[in-house]
């Protein structure tokens, strides 16, 4: 998920749990920001036909022109020297289908546009960090996209041989090289696991969202009193780390400084049992944008278990909700195998979810919500395979692992660039047979990259997407009466298009989630009043 936080000039940042004072720096920290060099001079670049170029440029004589490919996103990086602990900000002006400027290993953001764009990354650099890798890249096979006037503004770093290293990033390039399959090596499953539906009380087709429970933002607080019942699963948001590998997760309610109106904890508390009382389910949920969670050891492993059970036990919640982005999952190279995976973080997050599910039985609660690089990207790409972004398909093998446990797998149906679907074209948000092309991907399986494996297909009430429940709230927002015409697709076969449903039609279909209840709410309930009458008048 993504927050979208108001930042109020450049005073005061809160992050996580720290405030941590910013200043304004005239230094510019890159070299060669705005490509004036007339070359690539300080950037490292990827793919076939990235340069400098003449025309378009946003100021000066030069501007960068990356050359994304059905197989690379001509990501160019660059590394610098900063200081722990100490707020930056990433700015820069792109123009292109899919444009991305990010940290890697931390916050990023992206655009898509004709003409230039100025895009926003601030950040806060961990403790003991004294070096960060930023990036541009494109999308797979959206071609040539732009960038200028590339800023890092913050204090240079000295970097002393007692300091300790910054945490460790698992990809130093989020673009693989190889091409993708032309097409699959063998037919996706058309069968569902043959695993039973779990003893979870919600309905057959349920409304689900975020609560932003323990940070303020542009849509406001919501009280989970006032958490209207359309609602049948609220994840709160967000259990996050206290260190990237500690797997300490803590949930920190907002305060009354930050969210105006947040009620008590007793209030909270009682708020939740009364949901409750109503049949609704509250999860917890770990991660978002900002808690990046590295499970690297097992005593890791181990936190992970006593925290998050402390946090079900302390507002006695009905389970737990995976929202793992950025660098939290990826797979080394040659872990090629989903079933197996021998990856540390991938393993101790299976072995973690499991431990979680024995303790607390049949009624428990486990959702995800990945993004589709870290799903369905897996039928071109996979990590443990491909000589790029080893984080590709990186949730397939806990999927899998967990897949007689799991009762949603709401896919961020946002946020996205183009996706391959069994049909073999690209897939863009924006319209239906997006939403309709990744979730049947779910349903029927499908080939996962260079492997030789098919990833078998979920149960029908596994599955849901989820959606920005406003234009505000995320990148890929549709109106409603799209939503609606590829769930009915997927449940009714009906008004599918030119797309072929390789999974069969869905009766059983979960529903849909979406960031955020708040966001909603800021716009008056427009999902929640057009999309929970649709589902409950599903068959």
């Amino acid at each position: 998920m993504k927050r979208t936080a108001l930042i109020l000039g450049a005073a005061i940042l809160l992050v996580t749990g720290l405030l941590v004072t910013t200043n304004a720096y005239a230094a510019n920290l890159l070299t060669n920001p705005g490509f004036e060099s007339g070359s690539l001079s300080g950037w490292s670049c990827t793919g076939t036909g990235s340069g400098v170029v003449t025309t378009p440029v946003h100021s000066g004589s030069y501007a960068l022109n990356g050359n994304a490919t059905a197989s690379d996103t001509a990501q160019c990086t660059q590394t610098v020297t900063v200081q722990p602990s100490t707020a930056y900000t990433l700015t820069g002006w792109v123009r292109g289908s899919y444009v991305y400027l990010g940290v890697t290993g931390g916050a990023s953001t992206w655009t898509s546009g004709t003409g230039y764009t100025k895009l926003t990354v601030p950040f806060t650099t961990a403790a003991g960090q004294t070096s960060v890798q930023v990036y541009l890249h494109g999308w797979y096979g959206t071609g040539a996209y732009n960038a200028d006037d590339i800023s890092l503004d913050g204090p240079g770093g000295q970097p002393s041989p007692t300091t300790a290293s910054p945490t460790r990033s698992p990809s130093a390039s989020p673009s693989p090289s190889k091409s993708p399959s032309a097409s699959p090596s063998k037919s996706p499953s058309t069968s569902p696991s043959t695993s039973q539906p779990p003893v979870t009380g919600l309905p057959k087709h349920a409304l689900i969202g975020y609560l932003h429970a323990s940070f303020a933002n542009g849509s406001g607080y919501v009280r989970m009193a006032d958490v209207p019942a359309a609602w049948d699963i609220i994840n709160l948001s967000f259990g996050e780390p206290t260190s990237v590998t500690s797997g300490d997760i803590r949930f920190n309610r907002c305060s009354a400084a930050e969210c105006a109106g947040v009620e008590s904890d007793a209030e909270f508390l009682a708020a939740i049992k009364a949901k409750q009382a109503q049949g609704k389910k509250v999860l917890i949920s770990i991660g978002g944008q900002n808690g990046q969670v590295q499970l690297t050891t097992a005593a890791a492993r181990d936190a992970f278990v006593s925290s998050v059970s402390a946090i079900i036990d302390r507002w006695g919640l009905d389970g737990l909700d995976i929202d793992f982005e950025g660098h939290s999952l990826y797979l080394n190279p040659g872990d090629s195998d989903f079933r197996n995976p021998t990856t540390p973080v991938v393993v101790n997050l299976i072995a973690a979810l499991k431990s979680l599910k024995a303790k607390y039985g049949t009624r428990f609660v486990l959702t995800m919500a990945p993004e589709t690089f870290f799903v369905q990207l897996g039928y071109q790409f996979y990590g443990g395979t491909s000589a790029g972004d080893n984080r590709a398909g990186s949730y397939l093998p806990v999927i899998h692992a967990l897949r007689d446990s799991l009762t949603v797998l709401h896919v961020q149906d946002y946020n996205s660039g183009p996706i391959t679907g069994l049909d073999n074209q690209y897939h863009q948000m924006g319209g239906a047979d997006f939403h309709i092309a990744m979730t049947d991907m779910l349903k029927a399986g499908f080939p996962v990259a260079n492997t030789g494996q098919t990833f078998p297909g979920l149960r029908a009430d596994q599955i849901a997407f989820g959606v920005p429940a406003a234009v505000s709230a995320g990148n890929g927002y549709v109106a409603p009466a799209v939503v609606q015409a590829a769930v009915n697709c997927l449940v009714k076969g009906s008004g599918c298009g030119s797309y072929t449903l390789r999974g069969g039609t869905s009766p059983d279909f979960r529903g849909l989630m979406t960031w955020s209840i708040n966001w909603d709410r800021y716009y008056n309930w427009e999902f929640m009043n057009t999309q929970e009458p649709f589902l409950n008048a599903l068959p």
